[in-house]
């Protein structure tokens, strides 16, 4: 890749990252003047990607279902696609346990790091 390619790809681009810069700060904005209406946001993007990632295991654990993994991944995709599910239906709830498993993950964290120095 020649720098006269690499210069034109910049300038081509430029017009999308100053579009998504914008986006951003107005996101980030949002996020601080209201901030339930940002979490409950949060709450139904990490919904989908369970969703989705459910789905992704049910199809792989298809493909692998002579092997021995099939009933974990299958397991593991119904129990992802029904959390999934259960957060969309109930936004609050979910918002309330991604909070509660943040902050027992950062309560671990915390002691582990006094733990081991």
């Amino acid at each position: 890749m020649s720098a006269a390619s690499v210069g034109t790809i910049v300038k081509e681009s430029i017009g999308w990252s100053i579009g998504l810069s914008v986006l951003m700060i107005v996101a980030g904005l949002l996020a601080m003047v209201v901030p339930p209406a940002a979490g409950v946001a949060v709450v139904f993007i990490v919904a989908w990607l369970l969703v989705v990632s459910g789905g992704a295991h049910l199809v792989f654990a298809w493909y692998t279902r002579t092997t021995g993994g099939f009933i974990w991944e299958l397991l593991l995709g119904i129990v992802y696609v029904l959390i999934g599910v259960y957060v969309l239906l109930h936004p609050v709830v979910g918002l309330a346990s991604l909070t509660l498993a943040l902050a027992f993950y950062l309560f671990a964290e915390g002691i582990l790091e006094l733990l081991l120095g």
